[in-house]
């Protein structure tokens, strides 16, 4: 389920919690289910225990997941709607990032542009990111 790059610059830990939370918004992973085991993902993808622990433990601070005692770790009911919460609350960041480009002469219509271009290409859709992680 999970691709993990150990080249990458961006932390083991952070890869897994990226794709679950991918994982969430495009219902590969619905609420209620169950994400795969410490062991399943370490013995898959060559990780330490102790790393897939750590982001396990992340996602369940930020309230995506819970773990059940004996069972495994579960998708929590209200996993999308609090990235929902998250991807609002990250459009204060866009606009200072949109102020900055305009202080810079970026004009109105290469943002809009680049805008179009993200979403004609089917790029910032959930089912772009579902076939993302589908291919997996």
């Amino acid at each position: 389920m999970f691709q993990i790059d150990p080249m990458s610059h961006v932390p083991v830990y952070e890869q897994i919690i990226e794709q679950v939370e991918r994982f969430i918004l495009t219902q590969i992973l619905p609420p209620g289910s169950q994400i795969p085991s410490v062991r399943s993902v370490s013995v898959t993808n060559s990780v330490n225990p102790r790393t897939i622990l750590k982001a396990y433990n992340e996602l369940d601070s930020r309230g995506l997941i819970q773990s059940v005692p004996g069972k495994g770790y579960f998708v929590c009911a209200d996993a999308p709607q609090r990235l929902l919460e998250k991807g609002r609350a990250r459009m204060q960041e866009l606009s200072k990032l949109l102020t900055e480009l305009a202080m810079t002469g970026v004009t109105k219509e290469e943002i809009c542009a680049c805008v179009e271009t993200v979403f004609a290409n089917g790029e910032a859709t959930p089912e772009a990111a579902q076939k993302e992680g589908e291919s997996r």
